[in-house]
């Protein structure tokens, strides 16, 4: 996700692109690199035992991406009513029907200030719908989820394309009703795949790394030098240089 959003956004440096495969298709650059407001929002620290402490876990996630953005406040495009409404996103006893409109809101403010419209990034949308699931009050969450998405996703003329992504399948009807256009890619679709993660080229090049790491047996000889738990695949191997990342946990 991070590297969608420097891609896209406005505000982020694309120098990171420098020299890799990408940067090579000039015509796609030109049209899409820092051509765009992102918001970029992790759902992950939604994670509660009650519903009312989830809830207030997403109004400080959502504050915190708000404060991102607090240049609206002098933007030159934005009325006084506009700045109030993007003020109700910064404070801590933000409303459920504040919540729910937030990303949307959002998407419009930033459509003015820039003039063009936003993108959306939206991860781990699942991790609340998990932890609902589990401490009993999935309902809830599901309905909170749902509006949150709806009025972001759906007849939001101020979103250019919204991106999610989450670990477990949810299913359509739970928090994708009434979606338009909605493409659901698993890691097993092979559409994308030579967009994201590893090219076939860097794969053969993992591959022969680590048949060196075997033919050269640099795991014996740091298990001679007393390093014990050896997480193989963050051995890098450079100029016959061997660094080491030792596992943190390692069954």
């Amino acid at each position: 996700m991070n590297e969608i959003e420097h891609f896209f956004s406005i505000e982020r440096d694309q120098s990171i692109f420098d020299g890799l495969e990408i940067s090579k298709d000039t015509k796609l650059c030109e049209e899409y690199m820092g051509k765009y407001p992102v918001i970029s929002i992790s759902l992950k620290g939604i994670n509660a035992a009650t519903y009312k402490d989830a809830f207030d876990f997403a109004v400080q996630i959502m504050k915190e991406v708000a404060a991102t953005m607090q240049f609206l406040l002098e933007s030159k495009q934005l009325s006084e009513y506009d700045k109030s409404e993007y003020q109700k996103l910064l404070d801590d006893n933000m409303s459920g029907a504040v919540f729910c409109s937030s990303l949307k809101k959002l998407s419009i403010l930033l459509k003015k200030h820039y003039g063009t419209k936003a993108v959306l990034l939206i991860d781990e949308y699942d991790v609340p719908l998990a932890k609902a699931f589990e401490n009993g009050y999935y309902d809830q969450m599901i309905f909170l989820i749902r509006s949150l998405l709806e009025q972001a996703l759906k007849t939001n003329n101020s979103l250019k394309f919204a991106v999610m992504a989450g670990c477990m399948r949810i299913s359509k009807e739970s928090i994708f009703t009434g979606f338009n256009n909605l493409k659901v890619l698993s890691i097993t679709d092979e559409r994308y795949d030579e967009y994201f993660g590893f090219t076939d080229m860097e794969v053969q090049a993992c591959e022969r790394a680590l048949q060196q790491i075997e033919e050269k047996k640099y795991d014996e000889e740091l298990r001679e030098n007393g390093v014990n738990k050896i997480l193989k695949y963050g051995i890098a191997c450079y100029m016959k240089r061997c660094k080491v990342k030792q596992a943190e946990k390692l069954s």
